[in-house]
């Protein structure tokens, strides 16, 4: 007869337990240095993905506001002015406060009275931003002050320490034409916004597909606004209008010129309503006949 041993069970066939071997830091290293790598691989393909959603929504904003405009020109036989002063002088109201309504803005609307100057407007609409006016690539402050001018015209350095008014941020301007709307008349542009002149597209002779109504501008070129300006403000007409020169996007161009923040091009509506972009690289002479209405 076979004798068990001690604490020894019948059919207990267990065998002993190995020692656990861990990670070591050879293997650790190997890890961190595979993930760093697809993270470089994946981060610019992630934030490519993400530029393009923003690049379509301001693409969306927009045709929402080429629409708004073709409504406006619907309902007044023309476009509204790209600014127009109120009553007193003081300050003009922007083009943009034209079509609230057609970009269903009502509850703006209705507290704006451009009889009066900007500062009797409340302080919750001047302190407000539509997102239709807003590109979701520039990322900036929601309001900027208005200094009043002071010194000659392009002169880079702020010098003025008088706030004329704190104003709503936005990115969309209309055309002024190829002449600075800051350093001649109001009145003299020849794009579809100037002063207090109302176009109507019956009088744009070089078809509605080929003449730029609205452009972009991000706040580290100049910041704009949709509400309107001070009339002694510094470089006040640039914050409702631009016109073309040289190219979007550029260094070398006046504060008063188109810029984005989308790689490579910036985002226009046309008169027809299309929306489109144009290169960094597009030819001057159309980029400027593009912005002409006469």
């Amino acid at each position: 007869m076979n004798e068990r041993r001690c604490g020894q069970q019948a059919g207990d066939n267990r065998q002993p337990l190995r020692d656990a071997t861990g990670v070591t830091i050879l293997e650790l290293l190997v890890v961190i240095a595979t993930i760093g790598f697809l993270m470089l691989i994946l981060l610019p393909a992630v934030q490519a993905a993400r530029e393009s959603a923003r690049n379509s929504q301001c693409v969306n904003n927009l045709h929402q506001i080429g629409a708004a405009l073709h409504s406006y020109h619907d309902a007044q036989r023309q476009l509204p002015p790209g600014w127009q002063q109120e009553t007193t002088r003081q300050s003009s109201y922007g083009w943009a406060v034209r079509i609230l309504r057609e970009l269903e803005e009502s509850v703006l609307d209705v507290q704006i009275d451009r009889r009066r100057p900007i500062g009797a407007v409340c302080s919750a609409v001047r302190s407000c931003t539509p997102e239709v006016f807003l590109c979701p690539s520039d990322f900036s402050e929601p309001n900027f002050p208005l200094y009043a001018e002071l010194g000659e015209h392009g002169e880079s350095e702020q010098r003025s320490t008088q706030v004329l008014a704190i104003l709503p941020r936005a990115n969309y301007i209309g055309i002024f034409g190829t002449t600075d709307p800051d350093a001649v008349p109001g009145e003299t542009g020849n794009g579809c916004f100037v002063m207090a002149r109302s176009h109507r597209f019956a009088e744009l002779s070089s078809g509605l597909s080929h003449i730029m109504l609205i452009g972009e501008r991000t706040a580290r070129k100049l910041p704009s606004t949709w509400l309107g300006i001070a009339t002694e403000g510094e470089d006040a007409a640039g914050r409702l209008v631009g016109y073309a020169q040289l190219g979007p996007n550029r260094d070398d161009t006046d504060e008063c010129e188109f810029d984005s923040r989308h790689p490579g091009h910036a985002n226009f509506v046309w008169a027809d309503g299309h929306v489109a972009s144009v290169g960094n690289d597009v030819d001057q002479q159309i980029y400027r006949q593009s912005a002409m209405c006469r």
